[in-house]
């Protein structure tokens, strides 16, 4: 979850709107799945399935790209993090509090 700072609504939602195909094909390289984000407000949640067995480098692999690089230069501004300061993290975790298996 993050804050989408009100004064760059529009430009967040034009950007995602039409996602540059590389991003998303890198997404897909790193095993990223079913990739939402949703919008509450000003509050954006992030919903993804990572189907990888390494999370870590797929992190490096989607960080390391130079049109996500670009991309990031253009939603960061954006959003503001929820996080602590010194966390490491941009997009604040969310605890699961409850989850529909597929099957019983």
């Amino acid at each position: 979850m993050i804050r989408l700072r009100p004064e760059q609504r529009e430009t967040y939602l034009r950007l995602h709107a039409e996602v540059w195909p590389s991003v998303e094909e890198t997404l897909r390289k790193a095993n990223f799945r079913n990739y939402t984000i949703f919008l509450h407000d000003d509050l954006l949640f992030g919903y993804y399935e990572y189907v990888g067995d390494d999370y870590e480098a797929d992190q490096r692999l989607i960080a390391a790209d130079p049109q996500t690089q670009e991309w990031w230069k253009l939603t960061d501004p954006c959003q503001e993090s929820l996080t602590e300061r010194g966390s490491g993290d941009f997009w604040a975790p969310m605890q699961e509090v409850w989850h529909l298996p597929d099957e019983a």
